[in-house]
């Protein structure tokens, strides 16, 4: 599901057997006790999928924040509410983990994205960046 938008199909690896590098990220997510992978099953199949990172911090008091990344609804199945389901279900856990505050990013190449997340009450408060290394 990562790779089926135009941006996944440029920057992930669709192989059999599965890439090493997804098998060894997975591998240190599931031994991380700040990550949680959800995933939304319909009859035994994946039809989304999202990742949630739980990080301790010093500002804010020591608040938690619930950092939600790698959001996918499969093609067949989006704008019917699914999106919706999973990020209130999302932000729930972020809650009940003690965060104050749930954050995500989205690329700029995605307006539809932006105005969802509008939707659910994200603000647009901080300029992201990133540095590819």
């Amino acid at each position: 599901m990562l790779a089926d938008d135009p941006l996944g199909k440029q920057r992930e690896i669709i192989s059999d057997p599965i890439d090493t590098h997804y098998l060894a990220a997975f591998a240190a997510i599931d031994n991380d006790p700040n990550q949680l992978l959800i995933v939304a099953d319909e009859n035994n199949s994946v039809v989304g999928c999202a990742q949630i990172t739980f990080i301790p911090g010093l500002s804010r008091t020591g608040m938690w924040r619930g950092q939600i990344e790698s959001v996918r609804i499969a093609e067949t199945h989006r704008r019917g509410g699914l999106g919706r389901r999973m990020f209130e279900w999302a932000i729930e856990a972020c809650r009940a983990r003690g965060c104050g505050l749930v954050q995500l990013t989205t690329d700029k190449t995605r307006p539809d994205a932006a105005r969802f997340y509008e939707a659910l009450g994200f603000v647009a408060s901080h300029e992201g960046m990133k540095l590819s290394l």
